[in-house]
């Protein structure tokens, strides 16, 4: 006579070791060991798309901690936040930020009549800008150069992802390190 062992008896020994190795992972990651606080890093919320400045201070990301999908930016020096105001506006998302080497500028994704257009952020004048406004094309993830002076994003305007390299011209304010010297820009083939 034959002895009959049910399957689901010999997956038994690996579900009650996934559970107690998913216990222990909870158990040792408690949430209470993260720090929650309004110039704390971390949240209970979700935090995405993180980016850091050129000269490694200043972080950039997206964040839901405050009821809406929208960038904020943290000294990493000061372990503080840093006040934005004009880059998050009411009832639009922001997403996919970059930024410059001091962070003074940040290149990012919102909307425009329900359309994605690449913005920009100035902290020093405190405004944001479309730099895409009559864009034909659909875009996505933006970033900016060291020095402010270049934003590169793509593009699905011939029907594929492609990428455009958008000057912004050499009268900007370029965000560049006290005592440092400037590359020429490069020239056109």
């Amino acid at each position: 006579m034959k002895k009959f062992t049910p399957v689901f008896w010999l997956q038994r020994p690996i579900h009650w070791s996934l559970v107690f190795s998913l216990a222990t992972v909870l158990v040792s990651c408690n949430s209470s060991d993260i720090p929650i606080g309004p110039t704390s890093l971390n949240s209970r919320y979700t935090e995405e798309q993180p980016t850091l400045s050129g000269n490694g201070r200043f972080l950039a990301f997206v964040s839901n901690r405050n009821g809406s999908h929208q960038i904020l930016v943290y000294d990493l020096e000061r372990q503080s936040f840093i006040g934005t105001p004009g880059l998050n506006r009411p009832e639009t998302i922001a997403e996919s930020p970059s930024l410059s080497y001091t962070g003074r500028y940040i290149a990012y994704l919102t909307s425009d009549q329900g359309r994605p257009v690449v913005a920009l952020y100035d902290r020093a004048t405190q405004q944001s800008q479309i730099l895409t406004p009559i864009y034909r094309g659909w875009v996505r993830k933006p970033g900016i150069s060291p020095d402010g002076r270049y934003v590169v994003f793509e593009t699905a305007s011939r029907g594929q992802w492609d990428i455009e390299v958008l000057d912004r011209g050499p009268n900007i304010e370029l965000d560049i390190p006290n005592g440092a010297t400037i590359a020429p820009p490069p020239t056109a083939p």
